[in-house]
């Protein structure tokens, strides 16, 4: 029963070492990932929503329902407000907080554990 303990244990050590080859692999993709969406956005010129005149900090919070504001953390950047997510949003938050952005012309900047939005403060 003991060498049948000690094979089991030899597989369990087995299987961690190849999930964190996976997970090696994993990262390596999403960095990967990230780059090349980074430089096909700056291959492209997207076209953003025209928002005419100023849009204040406070015009820019209040765009988002109570809900979504208290995932966000606003930072007044002088040209923009750059919006970052407080904790993981999930797809469906994800996208009510992009189409908000958008609306108000703003962007979405793909850069790993330091993504946000950014919403220019002129239109």
């Amino acid at each position: 029963m003991y060498v049948s303990g000690l094979e089991e244990s030899e597989k369990i050590n087995r299987l961690i070492e190849r999930i964190d080859q996976l997970l090696n692999v994993i990262k390596m993709l999403v960095d990967d990932l990230s780059e090349i969406s980074d430089n096909l956005r700056s291959l492209v010129s997207v076209k953003t929503p025209t928002v005419e005149g100023e849009q204040s900090f406070q015009n820019i919070q209040n765009a988002f329902s109570e809900d979504l504001r208290s995932m966000l953390d606003f930072e007044d950047l002088g040209d923009y407000i750059r919006i970052s997510p407080k904790r993981y949003l999930g797809s469906d938050n994800f996208a009510r907080i992009a189409s908000v952005v958008r609306s108000l012309g703003g962007e979405y900047i793909s850069a790993g554990k330091e993504s946000h939005f950014r919403v220019p403060k002129r239109g």
